[in-house]
């Protein structure tokens, strides 16, 4: 679940990038232009000059600025979701055997029919069990930042402040031209976010979350080295209130450890899958091989006895 749930904020994320690259349209003198840049990125300027203004002049302390403000609007939100996402995990291990047991199944279906009940037998155990199938973690605040993401990609691309001149200057870096630095910056950090959203789980489940652990931090990088460097400094940003996020969801794991376990004493998991009753094995060719031949041996001795004397 946690996997899906990565894949598709990566599959968002990148098809949006993608979008965002051919929604600005320029005319034949090179002035921007269409709904994203009008409606998104104009008003996105407004507000950067505003704070840069306030900021010295520092178009790179507005970008932290206004990513600090929509991140801390946004923590509630994402640190809820993760807890619901960490409620999810915790329920599946109490349903783990079932689920192996239906995986099993599906492995050795061959027919429609049987790829069908099994289809249903697994929707069955995440729906009576009170399970998500997309691990309890909502799009909503996926969505919420995609008008963010495509108003600073815009603002920052087409900023006449951030094309030229020393606005566009930060700690060294020019926010208005590809960075490598601040995307290798960019990509190390979820990286670590990466790594801190494995402490405290189940080594099985590491496992599974390791390639997309690094996926995420490579699909950023991508992102952030083709665009300016203004983007990837939100990118940064962003990813160390990311890596508090995570962090924050590690220290309160125990207590929704305990939480979980005292509802499954209350309401223990539904059986959907019953336990395949247990065949005692059988017994090896050999010792039935000996058995027969000792038996033979006794039946011969048995007419030997009977025969009579001549």
């Amino acid at each position: 679940m946690k996997k899906m749930k990565h894949l598709g904020t990566l599959t968002a994320i990148t098809g949006l990038a993608l979008l965002l690259t051919g929604c600005v349209q320029r005319t034949k003198s090179g002035k921007p232009y269409g709904f994203i840049y009008d409606y998104l990125a104009v008003p996105t300027q407004h507000i950067m000059n505003w704070l840069a203004n306030l900021l010295g002049g520092s178009y790179g302390w507005a970008i932290i600025a206004v990513t600090f403000i929509i991140r801390m609007i946004l923590l509630p939100m994402m640190v809820e979701q993760s807890r619901k996402a960490t409620v999810q995990q915790e329920k599946m291990a109490y349903i783990k055997p079932q689920l192996t047991a239906i995986q099993q199944k599906q492995k050795n279906a061959t027919t429609n029919e049987e790829k069908a009940a099994v289809s249903q037998q697994m929707m069955a155990l995440y729906k009576d069990n009170g399970i998500s199938m997309t691990g309890g973690m909502g799009c909503l605040p996926i969505l919420i930042q995609f008008p963010v993401f495509a108003a600073l990609y815009a603002a920052i691309q087409y900023s006449p402040e951030l094309s030229s001149g020393s606005h566009s200057l930060f700690m060294g870096f020019n926010l208005g031209q590809p960075n490598f630095m601040l995307a290798a910056l960019s990509f190390l950090v979820y990286l670590l976010q990466g790594w801190l959203g494995t402490l405290g789980i189940p080594q099985e489940q590491k496992k599974s979350m390791m390639s997309m652990m690094i996926i995420s931090p490579l699909m950023i990088f991508f992102i952030s080295f083709r665009a300016p460097a203004g983007l990837a400094l939100y990118f940064f940003v962003g990813g160390i209130f990311a890596c508090i996020q995570t962090l924050i969801i590690y220290f309160y794991r125990p207590r929704i450890r305990a939480s979980v376990e005292a509802e499954m004493k209350k309401n223990p998991p539904k059986v959907v899958v019953p336990e395949e009753p247990v065949v005692a094995a059988k017994p090896q060719a050999s010792n039935s091989i000996a058995r027969d031949h000792l038996s033979n041996r006794k039946r011969n001795a048995g007419k030997q006895q009977h025969r009579p004397k001549k």
